[in-house]
């Protein structure tokens, strides 16, 4: 059986970009078209494709690339706030589907989806890629295996840049972002389901628009996403979880910092640095390890790697018809999670967290 599909990119921003430097890495994966409403995207896409040795088609309209170039699979890349709309018409043309974070910006949107993903024949992929990461991997395989005991204390910290610029400053808004805490940090909820193995029953959170963008004015509206959070996640089984967000920090030497801590002791990884290690209570640590990720991965895209990793597991799912390891599922209750934490800040209370799927 042949193990080439046709790829088709809907979104060719800077995400969609780097999909498009991944896909050229992965064996089998032809890049057949790519659509975008913006000529200047799609002017960056078109000389991006020729860096690559990439030739698809450019279209300005969704429909039209659907019905000319009859993709295998669609990769949407576009914003936010259009993926309910945008995933619709992919669906009825029953391509499989790698649907970017966060998979829509509303809960109820999130959960229609995840619903009609539930029937779906073909692949429903969302693309919450930072458990791909290498040095991730590692670090959650060593929980998995039961080295540091069952965990309780779970801690995510992200010191970073603030939100780049997208086209029409979309991002600037919690109206089509969701929220920070939505279209950010839906990684690092999915992150901690994962890690855990387990379900958040409840969210408190603190967070402000204290630095970035406040002397932005966009059609004479002010910026309204936060820049900075904590968040503190009690989970089903016990365990806790918190998150540390900083946009302003892009002088820090490690930008994400994640530690599990158990009865054992304490396991953590920090990046872009790469070392997981291992703290055991006895004191007789600590044990560093290196985990190194092939340079052209590095050099395809902004996220250490996980691009890539997630669209070799997207294509080898795509050419096995076997299930996604990331479904509409997960992507539906990062979605809740986010939206929790953000109404958790605008009341100043504890949120409950309730999935419906």
């Amino acid at each position: 059986m042949s193990e080439t599909r046709r790829y088709a990119i809907i979104g060719c921003g800077m995400m969609g970009r780097e999909h498009m430097a991944n896909l050229a890495l992965v064996p089998g994966a032809e890049l057949v078209a790519i659509a975008d409403p913006d000529s200047g995207s799609r002017m960056a896409a078109m000389s991006k494709a020729a860096e690559l040795g990439q030739s698809p088609e450019m279209y300005a309209d969704t429909g039209e690339l659907l019905s000319n170039a009859k993709p295998d699979a669609v990769i949407i890349a576009s914003p936010n706030f259009t993926h309910y709309d945008v995933v619709k018409p992919v669906m009825e043309a029953g391509c499989a589907v790698l649907l970017e974070k966060p998979m829509c910006t509303d809960p109820a949107d999130a959960l229609a989806l995840a619903k009609a993903a539930q029937e779906y024949d073909n692949l429903f992929w969302v693309g919450l890629e930072y458990r791909y990461m290498p040095p991730v991997t590692k670090f959650i395989e060593r929980v998995h295996s039961g080295e540091a005991g069952d965990i309780k204390m779970l801690a995510i910290r992200e010191h970073r840049f603030p939100f780049l610029v997208k086209v029409g400053d979309w991002n600037r808004f919690n109206r089509n972002t969701g929220g920070t805490l939505v279209e950010k940090c839906c990684h690092f909820f999915d992150l901690m389901r994962h890690i855990l193995r387990d379900e958040p029953v409840r969210v408190f959170a603190s967070g402000a628009a204290d630095v970035n963008h406040l002397d932005e004015r966009h059609n004479g509206e002010t910026p309204d996403i936060i820049d900075n959070a904590f968040v503190m996640l009690d989970f089903a089984g016990g365990a806790r979880a918190v998150l540390d967000l900083c946009m302003f920090a892009e002088g820090s030497e490690e930008q994400e910092e994640i530690s599990a801590v158990g009865p054992e002791g304490k396991l953590e990884v920090k990046l872009p640095g790469g070392f997981v290690t291992w703290s055991p209570r006895d004191k007789s640590g600590p044990f560093k390890e290196h985990i190194g990720v092939p340079p052209e991965a590095l050099a395809a895209g902004d996220h250490h790697g996980a691009t890539y990793y997630q669209q070799r597991h997207f294509h080898d799912a795509l050419v096995s018809d076997t299930q996604p390891l990331i479904n509409a599922r997960d992507g539906y209750r990062s979605v809740v999670i986010g939206a929790a934490a953000q109404e958790s800040i605008a009341t100043g209370l504890p949120i409950d967290i309730k999935f419906e799927d």
